[in-house]
């Protein structure tokens, strides 16, 4: 059984779309689980529409170890909430999975929406580079698959990092297992979080990120001040702010 763990906070507008492509797949056994930081939403309410297990929450590292602990497969598939797959994804990756013999693996990534600028940016800015670098610096996000005996193996996320823990985790599973990145078929992702902080903002964060990780190491200080889903909440609360002016005139 393949158990897909998704961490989720205030979703109900990205879930569904992600929960309608994994249903529309040609594979069906598989179990969801959603782990839930307590959202204002109808998340919670959409997952269970859906037929998902839904557990405790918090930041992704606590969501996506909350979700592990109650999942029953013998391959975890982390998602974002963002994501949306293609056809036949799962079962593309799990041949090339088991066919490369690898223990855990990521994807490369491309926009969900048809955006030229956008394409470019993941293609040149993330997938070659993570594709250069794989032997030597592993990364993965948005979407890990990896053996649960492994991910018991290293306990899981590093519940302590405030930024790339999933970058953490696949660098810590490198020293004991195989990794890969996978390629018959890729992610499709949002682009929100760049659009809300910016293309170049958002590129420099990720870029000293990296150096803190390399010649400092994890990032366990809130040196980068991460806030989990806050591109949605802060646009939810726009018109509420309008309306405050408006009153004052």
């Amino acid at each position: 059984m393949l158990s897909i763990i998704i961490p989720t906070l205030n979703e109900e507008k990205h879930l569904p779309r992600l929960l309608k492509s994994i249903k529309r797949q040609n594979f069906n056994d598989y179990e969801i689980i959603v782990a839930d930081a307590s959202s204002e939403d109808k998340t919670v309410e959409i997952a269970k529409d859906y037929g998902c297990k839904v557990v405790k929450g918090g930041l992704p590292a606590t969501g996506r170890n909350n979700g592990a602990r109650i999942a029953k497969g013998e391959l975890f598939l982390f998602l974002d909430a963002d994501v949306v797959l293609l056809e036949k994804t799962f079962g593309r990756i799990l041949k090339e999975f088991n066919q490369r013999k690898l223990d855990i693996a990521t994807f490369c990534l491309l926009p969900s929406r048809d955006n030229k600028i956008s394409k470019f940016l993941f293609t040149f800015f993330y997938n070659l580079p993570i594709l250069f670098l794989g032997e030597v610096l592993p990364h993965a996000a948005m979407g890990i698959l990896i053996r649960r005996d492994l991910f018991k193996q290293l306990k899981g996320f590093n519940e302590k990092i405030k930024l790339a823990e999933d970058h953490d985790l696949a660098r810590r599973a490198k020293r004991l297992g195989k990794y890969g990145i996978l390629k018959a078929t890729k992610l499709l992702v949002s682009d929100r979080r760049f659009k809300r902080d910016g293309w170049l903002k958002t590129g420099f964060k990720y870029l000293f990120c990296e150096g803190y990780m390399i010649f400092i190491g994890p990032v366990e200080s809130d040196i980068f001040k991460y806030q989990f889903n806050h591109y949605e909440d802060e646009q939810k609360q726009e018109p509420k702010i309008k309306a405050k002016k408006e009153k004052t005139r």
